[in-house]
């Protein structure tokens, strides 16, 4: 069975448009504690990625004439057009779990935007996939633990029949 990208994901996550400016950026990923924000279009096309790093390399003294704006504007006078990715790798809602996974890890990617018939519909984060790591690990812990105890937490067909049996005896 495989476990898609849709039933991990970040559904409907924050987003901004181009005419947004670097400040807008800002305070979203403070208050909401993200790192990523897609940059959509009014039909949720996706047109780049904002992240905490450009928001940083933004406003950094040293690397604030790299933006197409002058060094002496503020983040307000910043759009995001400026200084966003463009040209995004994503993935689709129905792909793997695992193939999304080895993406990120591969290009060292901090997230892959989701996408449904060429809409932002999700997006999936390096965080995501730690939190995927510890609930494997804890089903490990309490498998090893079951295991210890003698307790088999998985019924097989023999077993069952057995206990059918003496239920009708």
């Amino acid at each position: 069975m495989m476990i898609t990208v849709n039933e991990f994901m970040t559904p409907d996550p924050f987003t901004l448009c181009e005419s947004d400016s670097l400040s807008d950026a800002r305070k979203i990923m403070t208050e909401r504690n993200i790192r990523h924000i897609p940059v959509i279009d009014k039909d949720k096309r996706l047109l780049g990625l904002i992240t905490q790093r450009d928001v940083l390399a933004a406003t950094d003294p040293k690397s604030k004439q790299q933006t197409k704006s002058s060094p002496c504007q503020g983040d307000e006078d910043i759009k995001l057009s400026e200084i966003m990715m463009r040209d995004v790798s994503v993935i689709h809602d129905k792909d793997s779990l695992r193939q999304a996974a080895m993406y990120i890890q591969s290009h060292k990617y901090g997230c892959l935007p989701v996408v449904s018939n060429d809409c932002l519909i999700g997006i999936i984060t390096d965080s995501d996939f730690i939190q995927v790591a510890i609930n494997l690990l804890e089903q490990v812990e309490l498998t090893d633990e079951n295991a210890d105890s003698g307790l088999d937490d998985t019924v097989d067909d023999v077993d069952l029949v057995e206990f059918e049996q003496s239920l009708d005896q």
